[in-house]
């Protein structure tokens, strides 16, 4: 399976207040297993009672937990969960890696716009650089830049966070306290 180019580990930190938001995949195949061994271990006494079977409770349970198992390795060897994601968020700006994908640095007044959105079941992160000359590649050894998307404010560096862990909102949060400073009085703020 394809991972990351450069770990954050591996690249120096602009600043010293950075904050590391990086994929989680085990965190994310216990959540996955919970819900579903939680649903199946719920459901399945009732479907028994209407069918007229006289399932034993361990069995329920031992059943619950294959079937979790299987639905979160499913989930975590899928194409697009394989791929890491990882988010520095620091004075100096903002870098992103995602998918898979080389690093870079977006100096705060070389954003346009941050969004973190629901796109259905995912939650993702648009990053609209003022301009793309001034996007600065911190490592060129992998696969090149993320993966870039057109929204209504320009072309848009594009990351999945659903297994980012601290979470999305959490992100969401470190954005806003670091965007809000960084904007000039003439310049109206963008979403976070």
């Amino acid at each position: 399976m394809e991972s990351m180019s450069v770990a954050p580990e591996e690249v120096e930190a602009p600043a010293a207040d950075a904050v590391v938001f990086r994929s989680a995949p085990w965190r994310t195949f216990l959540a996955v297993f919970m819900v579903v061994a939680v649903a199946y271990a719920a459901v399945s006494p009732l479907v028994g009672r209407l069918l007229g079977a006289d399932d034993r409770w361990w069995m329920t349970l031992v059943q619950a937990s294959v079937i979790g198992v299987l639905v979160a390795g499913g989930f975590g060897l899928s194409a697009r969960s394989s791929l890491t994601t990882w988010v520095r968020v620091s004075g100096a700006g903002l870098e992103l890696a995602a998918q898979g994908s080389d690093p870079i640095l977006l100096a705060w007044p070389d954003i346009g716009h941050v969004t973190v959105r629901r796109d259905g079941a995912r939650t993702v992160l648009d990053v609209t650089p003022v301009d793309l000359d001034r996007v600065h590649p911190v490592d060129r050894t992998g696969p090149g830049w993320p993966t870039m998307t057109e929204t209504a404010s320009g072309t848009a560096f594009t990351a999945d966070l659903t297994q980012i862990w601290p979470g999305p909102r959490a992100l969401r949060r470190e954005l806003s306290r670091r965007m809000e400073p960084a904007r000039p009085p003439d310049r109206p703020a963008q979403s976070a």
